[in-house]
């Protein structure tokens, strides 16, 4: 399948998520995000993101997250012998879908987050990956939200990721 017709595919089903679940949710945020982590393979020096989070309530302790946004692992330059050579940095779009449960019934506080979805690679040749990342964290009643997770990709047997700090603000919709 190629990449357009998995981008199309992935939005369709976010688009049909959205008004099949909507009717139920009690309220819906948006927020949007920034990532700073470490990478786990040796090829990586850092990570950092931006992401946008849509997030329908079912009640007060339970959430439906779909996020989407941009990551970027930057590459470590090498030696070959006497020679350094540019690492090739890894840009990634990642689209997940997931549930987010609250630890008390306020609807903020301490929170335990589990999504999944897919990682469209962004330069020619890098396709998609499967992308996990699970999340704990601590959302304030004023919208602010800092979390820290891992985030993992999955493609043809190789695997990547970071463990990141994500700070982000919410808004009610």
């Amino acid at each position: 399948m190629k990449t357009i017709t998995k981008i199309i595919a992935t939005s369709a089903a976010v688009v049909a998520l959205f008004f099949t679940t909507n009717a139920n949710a009690q309220s819906q945020k948006l927020g949007i995000g920034l990532t700073a982590g470490i990478p786990t393979s040796d090829a990586y020096n850092f990570a950092a993101g931006v992401d946008l989070r849509y997030q329908f309530d079912i009640d007060k302790q339970l959430s439906i997250p779909v996020t989407a946004g941009y990551t970027n692992l930057f590459a470590k330059d090498f030696t070959v012998g006497n020679t350094t050579f540019d690492g090739v940095d890894y840009g990634y779009i990642p689209v997940k879908a997931g549930v987010k449960y609250f630890f008390n019934d306020s609807g903020s506080g301490v929170y335990g987050l589990a999504e999944l979805g897919a990682g469209f690679g962004t330069k020619s040749g890098s396709g998609t990956s499967f992308v996990y990342s699970p999340a704990v964290g601590y959302a304030w009643s004023n919208g602010l939200d800092l979390g820290v997770k891992y985030e993992g990709l999955a493609q043809n047997g190789t695997s990547t990721g970071f463990f990141g700090l994500r700070l982000a603000y919410g808004f009610s919709l």
